[in-house]
């Protein structure tokens, strides 16, 4: 599976986890050189706080486009050190 926006790879993996139809991708697959960190943080009752990520791209930003459980609640431990995507980001075969 890649990932991809605005004509980059931003991660590329066999080893995709899907939960509630998203991609998790292992966190040692991600180009990081494309993700900043950002302030934003969500709850998911059975997942736990998700934190995010902001793309930057060939000068461009995808605000809070990638995110991620760093201590999901036991039920999504499979999802520990994965990130998914969302906000226009294609998750392609």
């Amino acid at each position: 599976m890649k990932a991809i926006w605005n004509g980059a790879v931003l991660a590329e993996s066999d080893d995709t986890i899907v939960v509630e139809n998203n991609h998790y991708f292992p966190a040692a697959s991600l180009n990081e050189e494309f993700f900043v960190s950002s302030e934003t943080t969500s709850h998911c009752s059975w997942k736990g706080e998700a934190s995010y990520y902001s793309l930057l791209v060939n000068g461009k930003e995808n605000k809070d486009a990638a995110w991620y459980y760093a201590k999901p609640k036991d039920a999504a431990k499979e999802i520990k050190n994965r990130v998914a995507f969302w906000r226009g980001v294609q998750v392609i075969e």
